[in-house]
């Protein structure tokens, strides 16, 4: 790799990382892979999946994660009004470019996977 393809790939990967950054967004894209959920579901399947390894997202950080991966195009947002309420309901799923990154994610979990496997052998 000569310096230019170096200094392309290491913007790419501070990129990236800028786009991963928080500690809810990978598991907000893999909660969401199931597709579209109301927001109720989103915290509620994102703290599931912790299984207590860690305090549980609050509804303001998760908005603020789903604010931001919205900004970024990975995650589409939809309002729908409920008449009985007077209220509206909120739904989020992986817009092309989120499912697009999820299926690069399954790769680096799955290396994850088999190393915390041989770790713990």
């Amino acid at each position: 790799m000569d310096k230019d393809e170096g200094s392309s790939y290491r913007q790419a990967l501070h990129d990236l990382s800028s786009l991963l950054t928080g500690q809810w967004t990978i598991a907000v894209i893999a909660t969401l892979a199931v597709g579209e959920l109301p927001f109720g579901e989103v915290k509620n399947d994102v703290n599931r999946a912790l299984n207590g390894q860690r305090n549980p997202v609050s509804p303001r950080v998760l908005t603020d994660t789903l604010k931001r991966l919205e900004k970024n195009q990975l995650v589409e947002r939809r309002e729908e009004d409920v008449a009985k309420v007077g209220a509206s309901r909120v739904y989020y799923k992986l817009s092309p470019d989120g499912r697009e990154l999820l299926s690069m994610l399954r790769p680096l979990a799955s290396w994850a996977a088999n190393r915390r496997t041989s770790e713990s052998s």
